[in-house]
């Protein structure tokens, strides 16, 4: 099974490049978020499916430890928890901006 980590809030604002005396572009970061995003969304979905194929296993009969299977499980879960916190505070952030007069 996939050790699931999501991302840290550095992580996703920090980008690649090395070398500091280059500009980063809008168009890099908009590419290096979307990376981030689509790799955590990847390691959730992947978190999901292994929770399953080991509850799966589970039932029918396969030599599978019942504590692995609840871990398996409840890991999935706190990274569900997890992303969908994080969808709900980038959600409250943007209409936070929507209000702002300019």
């Amino acid at each position: 099974m996939a050790n699931v980590s999501l991302p840290s809030v550095q992580q996703i604002f920090t980008t690649n490049n090395t070398n500091t005396t280059k500009p980063t572009t809008p168009f890099e970061t908009q590419n290096s978020f979307a990376s981030v995003l689509k790799d955590s969304i990847a390691q959730l979905n992947q978190s999901q499916v292994d929770a399953d194929n080991m509850t799966n296993k589970l039932i029918n009969g396969d030599n599978v430890d019942l504590s692995q299977v609840m871990i398996a499980q409840q890991k999935a879960n706190v990274t569900l928890q997890a992303a969908v916190e994080v969808r709900n505070k980038v959600i409250d952030a943007y209409q936070e901006m929507m209000r702002m007069q300019v």
